[in-house]
């Protein structure tokens, strides 16, 4: 039996993370086509992920979009493709790939290293609705 997961983009996420949560908010706000689903890096099924591909398993500062059996994007190439997927004026940003990965992804590490310092800390609680996007909550 298919998992509900297998047909959808998993991003996967810092659960602990302002900046992170803020982003999973902003995407389950703009995702009317049912593309996505959630996953935090430190949930099992996070873990497995991470542990799969022998990635780091103790750091959480990359942001992973994965569409099982297909690929797995990082950093700023999974935030263009997440904006390619939720389409509309979004869909703009997939011009951004005209800059080299290494150039876009230090701009990603340099919000990445000062993300603790970008937002509060407060956890994003999703409603009952959003809840179902998410693995492992």
């Amino acid at each position: 039996m298919k998992e509900k997961w297998e047909d959808k983009h998993i991003v996967f996420f810092d659960g602990d993370c302002g900046v992170c949560n803020f982003w999973v908010q902003w995407i389950l706000e703009r995702d009317k086509n049912d593309k996505f689903m959630f996953a935090s890096l430190q949930s099992d099924f996070g873990q497995k992920f991470l542990s799969e591909r022998s990635l780091e398993t103790k750091v959480f500062n990359t942001l992973y979009l994965w569409k099982p059996q297909q690929y797995y994007l990082t950093k700023s190439r999974a935030i263009l493709k997440v904006a390619e997927l939720l389409g509309g004026v979004y869909k703009l940003a997939a011009a951004g790939k005209i800059i080299p990965a290494f150039l876009s992804d230090k701009i990603y590490n340099v919000v990445s290293e000062n993300r603790m310092k970008l937002a509060n800390q407060k956890c994003f609680l999703p409603d009952r609705d959003q809840k179902k996007k998410f693995i492992e909550v």
